[in-house]
């Protein structure tokens, strides 16, 4: 079986933000769904579904990304790095 970054995906309350894509990456998209598909055995979820957990993923396993935010909430305080939602 392919070992996808990405599992089953999320069914949360979006907030729409509009971005434009390259028609090469909305393509790899829409491939990246059919082999998602298979290997959950969902049914293909829209291209656009797959990008905040791409986006989320990608920021997860961003060390840099990691340790600055780690830094700027031990530098804001108790609670500042709280999600809310």
């Amino acid at each position: 079986m392919t070992k996808l970054k990405l599992g089953r995906i999320a069914d949360d309350k979006p907030v729409r933000v509009s971005v434009e894509l390259p028609a090469a990456v909305h393509r790899d998209l829409v491939a990246y769904a059919e082999v998602l598909s298979r290997a959950t055995g969902q049914t293909a979820p829209e291209p656009a579904k797959l990008i905040p957990p791409m986006v989320e993923r990608f920021m997860a396993t961003d060390r840099a990304f990691t340790k600055a935010r780690r830094d700027q909430i031990a530098q804001a305080g108790p609670g500042a790095g709280e999600r809310s939602g």
